[in-house]
């Protein structure tokens, strides 16, 4: 009788387990796009409860603050990006450093253009010196570096990409996976270039890709 009931209990923990991995991403992503559009001073928890339709007190079950929400978001962001780009140029694979800087960019560019939201939240901190923008840089944007600054001086010696230090390298493309995230609504105004037309999308990567790492 013992072994049924733990049987019987076990599908109803993991569902229990899964509603609340779902429930913490959509606080993180909601979080994201309020801390996006506010920036950190000017967000509130009871904001990012309301885009979500939840109450403000199990926003701080999962998250006692406000700052520790605001790091919860950035690590979720970054470990979807993680995440993305182990499907998309695993380390460990035969892909050659261009090859998998192609791939690791363009994978960035669409996380971007699926979560617009993302490159302000991050932009926000950039406005004023504060120790947000350090943590993230120490604990987040470090491991990413670690990994493709490599990548691009293997690149580079190869006479694939231009001999510039490897950070200016990077943040170049960093600022070319923002544009229709940043400029997408004035590109619409302007030309009527929708930054959610999956051809724009297309057509605007195929532009960087080609002209930054040429074909392929």
């Amino acid at each position: 009788m013992a072994k049924q009931t733990a049987r019987r209990e076990r599908p109803r923990k993991r569902a229990e387990q899964q509603r609340s991995i779902e429930t913490r991403a959509a606080i993180l992503n909601a979080a994201i796009a309020e801390f996006a559009e506010r920036g950190f001073e000017g967000a509130s928890i009871r904001a990012i409860a309301d885009r979500l339709g939840l109450q403000h007190p199990l926003i701080t079950y999962h998250y006692r603050s406000k700052d520790i929400l605001w790091r919860a978001a950035a690590e979720h962001a970054f470990a979807q990006i993680r995440s993305d780009w182990e499907v998309s140029a695993p380390e460990g694979s035969e892909l050659s450093p261009l090859a998998r800087l192609r791939r690791e960019y363009a994978t960035l560019f669409q996380y971007t253009v699926a979560f617009p939201e993302f490159h302000r939240f991050m932009r926000q901190e950039t406005l004023t010196n504060n120790p947000r923008l350090k943590w993230v840089a120490e604990t987040v944007l470090a491991p990413l570096l670690g990994r493709l600054l490599p990548q691009i001086v293997e690149a580079q010696k190869q006479g694939l990409i231009p001999a510039v230090d490897p950070i200016l390298f990077h943040y170049m493309m960093v600022s070319l996976s923002a544009t229709l995230s940043e400029f997408g609504p004035e590109m619409q105004i302007t030309s009527g270039l929708s930054p959610e037309d999956p051809q724009v999308v297309s057509a605007y990567w195929r532009l960087v890709d080609e002209t930054i790492f040429g074909d392929e």
